[in-house]
């Protein structure tokens, strides 16, 4: 093509020079034909030499050059297409001299830690890390990450957060949380799809209680906007099932403070509905799933403690009254079938419930008593790469493997690893986060914890 092009430019040139207008547009009219193109047909012979731009600047190089034989042809608009089939057929790989899928392959395999450096890279990263397909493929494979996410109270009552990397044993910064949760109260949290973490309901110091709903997705690290739930509360119960989010209870501003009403969120329908309402208003301080029901522990109206259990299938409450709710403390959670508590404050032993006696047992004692302040209360008990992960407010953690048939601490010291031990708690974030929430206990405390994959 370039060669037909400099030896059209050639001909072309000594055809000005010799006047032969006549053979100089049979020339032209050969090479536009439908059946041997040369060149592209939009472009007119007085345009075809980038230096000549013109026909005035035709005229001073080319004596006798005339007026553009086709003048109503806009020469741009080809020209304009051409370049974007250019630019996509010359688009840069992902990494030079690999295909593409090559190098996905590779990138999906960078640890999470990195991510945010690969989208500084280049624009097509950036738009690869963007998107669900680079995070659906990590979990597909098995490689994605679970980290622990931690929203605190700070001693001056604003909401702060962190997230945890168990691989490296490190925290992570985060976006800053939306201004209108950032001093709110009594918000609840769960985690949808793995990877998106719910803040709901609340109560605004000015505004009093909340229907906002806001998500921050672990794949994109922002915070996005969710539809609004139907009724306002703070101090609600919360859970997922079948990944849709149940919310019931709370309280609310008005003559029915205490609520029973229930909702549930489903995410791919992107809407709320309500369901059956509580056979008791409560404010619910705990709650599980387990054995396929939601049961709820909480305060009613005169400040009772009620306890109800929710079937899914069947959108029926039922009060319950048994040895399961009665020995029941928070931190808890269902876990592979099973129904673990913690047996003590700072969470040094760890209790599970006999479904064949009906009673909580003895599962765990790390011997490792570490003090009743509130700075080492145990605050969340979640679900980690197949162990149990006990954070305290101190921002101390200890994970506990209850697969391990051998449940002796002495022959098996792995089984219960404190990585308040390790290398990550004496940089100077962590110490000033223990040094806080040791002289001021009563004013920093873990108020949600969960676990987001990506």
């Amino acid at each position: 093509m370039d060669r037909g092009v400099s030896e059209f430019k050639l001909r072309w040139l000594k055809l000005y020079v010799t006047g032969q207008d006549v053979e100089r547009e049979h020339f032209l009219m050969l090479l536009t034909n439908e059946d041997d193109i040369l060149v592209d047909s939009v472009l007119c012979y007085c345009k075809v030499d980038s230096g000549l731009k013109t026909v005035a600047g035709a005229r001073k190089f080319v004596p006798g050059s005339k007026i553009c034989i086709q003048p109503d042809i806009n020469p741009h608009a080809h020209k304009a297409k051409s370049s974007r089939r250019e630019r996509s057929r010359v688009q840069p790989p992902l990494i030079p001299g690999l295909p593409d899928d090559l190098a996905i392959a590779c990138l999906i395999r960078v640890p999470r830690v990195e991510h945010n450096k690969l989208r500084l890279v280049c624009k097509r990263w950036f738009k690869l890390l963007a998107g669900n397909f680079f995070y659906s493929l990590r979990k597909s494979l098995g490689i994605a990450e679970e980290w622990v996410y931690v929203i605190k109270r700070d001693r001056d009552g604003r909401i702060s957060w962190h997230a945890f990397d168990p691989t490296y044993q490190l925290w992570q910064p985060l976006p800053p949380v939306p201004g209108e949760y950032s001093s709110a109260l009594g918000f609840g949290c769960a985690v949808l799809s793995g990877c998106h973490l719910y803040l709901f309901g609340g109560k605004d110091p000015l505004k009093g209680s909340m229907r906002r709903v806001i998500f921050y997705s672990a794949r994109t690290n922002k915070w996005h906007r969710a539809p609004d739930m139907l009724r306002r509360r703070h101090f609600p119960g919360s859970c997922i099932i079948n990944n849709c989010l149940y919310v019931a209870g709370g309280e609310c501003e008005g003559l029915q403070r205490t609520l029973s009403s229930a909702e549930v969120y489903d995410p791919n329908r992107n809407r709320w509905s309500f369901i059956a309402d509580m056979t008791t208003a409560m404010v619910p301080f705990i709650g599980v799933v387990y054995d396929g029901k939601w049961f709820v522990k909480g305060l009613g109206a005169h400040r009772e403690v009620l306890c109800e259990a929710y079937t899914p299938e069947t959108n029926v409450w039922n009060p319950i009254n048994d040895t399961m709710v009665s020995g029941w403390r928070n931190p808890s959670i269902s876990m592979n079938g099973k129904l673990y508590a913690l047996d003590c404050r700072d969470g040094c032993k760890l209790r599970v419930y006999d479904e064949g006696t009906k009673s909580w047992k003895r599962f765990i004692d790390s011997k490792l008593h570490l003090g009743n302040s509130r700075a080492l209360e145990a605050a969340a008990l979640v679900p980690l790469n197949g162990k149990l992960c006990i954070i305290r407010n101190n921002m101390s953690i200890s994970m506990v493997d209850v697969s391990n048939p051998d449940k002796q601490i002495e022959s098996n010291p792995h089984i219960w690893e404190n990585i308040a031990n390790k290398g990550h708690f004496k940089t100077l974030f962590t110490n000033l986060w223990s040094s806080i929430a040791g002289r001021n206990g009563l004013k920093s405390h873990i108020v949600h914890c969960q676990v987001l994959q990506a």
